[in-house]
């Protein structure tokens, strides 16, 4: 009768611990195919990180990753989409600081930062100037004296209002003085087409939308945002070294999920990314296309570093009194 008793409760102990989310669940998660939702048009720095690490992720985990591409609105809808999605670990985001209030403060977007549960940086990246080929600009200074002798007529692209190439523009014009107007575009790649286009003058933009076209000698590129030169951009100098010292932009992906995912399935997930983002190959897959691998030492760590990067962030927009056109 006691044995029988011993089986009835540890059954019952099992049957409770199998009800708890984050035991059972990332036990046996994942069951079935992941999206990754991705707030940016292909071919772009973010879609590129996406499926580069969607493809590991897929590898590692056994479960196909589907990168699901949903650009507009400063990336608002991707981010809006996944505060919505259930919390079960099938719905993942890969997301940056504006999530923390720009997205909010310039897209009045209704989720809050809150409504996301952080697992880990990704990648952190310089963005690189571009210019028209046509301006016969080489350096910075040249750059500067002619958008200072026509004030407001030089225009520059970016992938959209309040994105890192917005800011990293905003925050160009105020180490400068050279006053600008500010084109957005729904993603980073049309961004420097119209550079190449000739519809604006320049773009602050990622190394994976400017290094096809400036390689082909398609756009100029002028230099990377980062204090020293940067092994992503091998042979171009840091605008810091050419008259704008101090200069010091980067940017860079996070993977989210919604609101209450379980921790075991986050804390699975932050293992399987740290694994798969170590891998060599991997590293220098994305090196080559603008995007050093950088992951946090624990969700814990990430969520409050993010927490901080994009309050700095919102201080920025704010001093430069950026709003929606």
């Amino acid at each position: 009768m006691n044995h029988a008793l011993g089986r009835v409760a540890i059954g019952a102990a099992l049957a409770t611990l199998a009800a708890l989310p984050g035991i059972a669940g990332a036990q046996e998660y994942p069951t079935r195919p992941i999206r990754l939702l991705v707030g940016y048009t292909p071919a772009g720095a973010a879609d590129f990180v996406a499926r580069v690490f969607g493809e590991a992720l897929s590898r590692e985990l056994g479960q196909t990753v589907v990168v699901d591409n949903k650009p507009g609105a400063g990336s608002t809808l991707a981010s809006a989409a996944l505060a919505q999605a259930a919390p079960d670990g099938y719905t993942l985001g890969l997301a940056t600081a504006t999530l923390y209030g720009i997205d909010q403060q310039l897209y009045k977007a209704r989720y809050k930062a809150t409504d996301f549960t952080p697992v880990t940086r990704l990648t952190v990246s310089p963005l690189i100037l571009a210019v028209n080929k046509n301006l016969n600009v080489g350096d910075v200074k040249t750059l500067v004296a002619k958008a200072r002798a026509q004030p407001g007529k030089f225009n520059y692209s970016s992938s959209g209002i309040g994105g890192s190439p917005h800011i990293a523009a905003l925050q160009f014009e105020k180490a400068t003085g050279a006053r600008m107007t500010h084109v957005p575009y729904k993603g980073g790649a049309p961004a420097l087409q119209a550079v190449a286009a000739g519809e604006v003058e320049l773009s602050f933009g990622t190394a994976a939308s400017v290094l096809p076209l400036g390689t082909q000698g398609v756009v100029k590129m002028i230099g990377v945002t980062t204090p020293k030169p940067s092994a992503v951009a091998p042979g171009l100098p840091a605008l810091a070294e050419m008259g704008l010292p101090g200069f010091d932009f980067t940017f860079w992906f996070g993977l989210f999920g919604p609101a209450g995912l379980p921790d075991g399935i986050r804390d699975k997930l932050f293992a399987a990314a740290t694994k798969v983002m170590a891998d060599p190959q991997l590293r220098a897959k994305l090196a080559g296309n603008g995007s050093e691998v950088s992951t946090s030492a624990s969700p814990a760590e990430f969520g409050k570093w993010a927490a901080a990067d994009g309050k700095s962030a919102v201080t920025r927009i704010e001093q430069a009194g950026v709003k929606l056109d």
